[in-house]
């Protein structure tokens, strides 16, 4: 019998600041922008697209399309994001 298998959702195991905070330092680590963009797409279903939705400002199906695979959001998108996570981007030498 073939082991039943389903996708694997980063979204899933996203369950404190702290988790949301390492992944997204990793991705952005890498320096991948549509990887950036795919990880706030998994961090904002985490925490629930509709919450994510109303702390920017910005209608939930125009959020989901920004942080889509053919989404191009804008950076003060990509903050206001971060900032209704509670995130904020800093800069290290």
């Amino acid at each position: 019998m073939k082991p039943r298998t389903r996708p694997w959702d980063a979204a899933e195991t996203l369950n404190s600041k702290e988790d949301i905070a390492a992944y997204l330092d990793a991705v952005l680590e890498d320096g991948d922008p549509e990887l950036l963009k795919a990880a706030l797409g998994d961090v904002a279903r985490a925490k629930g697209m509709t919450d994510i939705a109303k702390a920017t400002g910005l209608g939930r199906t125009n959020l989901y399309k920004a942080l889509s695979p053919s989404g191009n959001p804008e950076f003060a998108t990509v903050v206001r994001v971060l900032k209704a996570l509670g995130l904020r981007l800093t800069v290290v030498a």
